[in-house]
C-alpha cells in the first residue's frame, strides 16, 4: 500500500477496498472499519502491508500512476482477480505544486483525472449496495491563498462526487466524499 504519490491498497475484510493514494492519516482513518482501529502516521507501502496481514486480513499493493487510464482499468482488474469483487473504491491520490504550467496539469491529472479514471474502470465490477468514497478538502470549501490548484481540484472532486452520485442512484451505489482538515505527510512537496 501506499506506494509513490499515485499508489494504491487494496483490503479485503466483509467487502473488498480499493485505496488510492497514501496520506496515511486520512488513509488509515477511512480505512480503520476494515483494518485496524489504531490511529496510524504516514507508513510506507511494505509496514502498511505488514500491519493489514498482522490483523488477519489479505493486502495486495499495486505501484502506478492513476493519470494514466490503462493503469487503472488494469489495478482494478487485479483487484477483482485476486478477491473476486470490488466493493469499495476510496479515492485518495492527491498532488499540490504550485510553481509551473507543468506542475498545474500534473495537480489537475492527479487529482480529479485519477478520481475519474478509477471509477470509470471501478464502475463495471460494482454491484448494488457498493460504495465510492472520494478524499476531498476543506480548501474545495473555503479556498486557500497558496494553494490555488490544489483547492481547485478538491472542488472539482466535490462537483464530481454529487454528480456521479446522482448518476449511480438508480444503481444502488453510495457516492460520498470525506473533507479533513489540513493533514500533513513527509511526501507533501507543498510543505518542504
Amino acid at each position: 500500500p501506499f506506494l509513490g504519490q499515485n499508489g494504491l491498497t487494496e483490503i479485503r475484510n466483509a467487502g473488498q477496498a480499493r485505496i488510492k493514494g497514501f496520506e496515511a492519516d486520512v488513509v488509515w482513518a477511512v480505512t480503520d472499519g476494515f483494518t485496524l482501529s489504531a490511529a496510524m502516521s504516514w507508513l510506507d507501502a511494505k509496514t502498511t502491508q505488514e500491519f493489514v496481514e498482522a490483523e488477519g486480513r489479505r493486502c495486495l499493493t499495486i505501484a502506478g500512476d492513476v493519470r494514466d487510464a490503462k493503469f487503472c482499468d488494469g489495478a482494478v482488474q487485479q483487484v477483482v482477480d485476486e478477491f473476486g469483487k470490488l466493493d469499495i473504491l476510496v479515492n485518495n491520490a492527491a498532488f499540490q505544486q504550485h510553481v509551473t504550467r507543468d506542475q498545474l496539469m500534473m495537480t489537475l491529472e492527479t487529482n480529479i483525472g485519477g478520481c475519474f479514471h478509477m471509477a470509470r474502470a471501478a464502475l463495471p465490477h460494482m454491484k448494488e449496495g457498493a460504495c465510492i468514497i472520494n478524499t476531498t478538502s476543506e480548501t474545495a470549501i473555503f479556498g486557500n491563498k497558496e494553494l490555488l490548484d490544489y483547492s481547485a481540484t478538491k472542488g472539482a472532486i466535490n462537483a464530481f462526487t454529487m454528480s456521479l452520485a446522482s448518476n449511480l442512484l438508480e444503481r444502488g451505489i453510495r457516492v460520498n466524499a470525506v473533507a479533513p482538515g489540513p493533514v500533513w505527510t513527509p511526501l507533501n512537496p507543498a510543505d518542504k
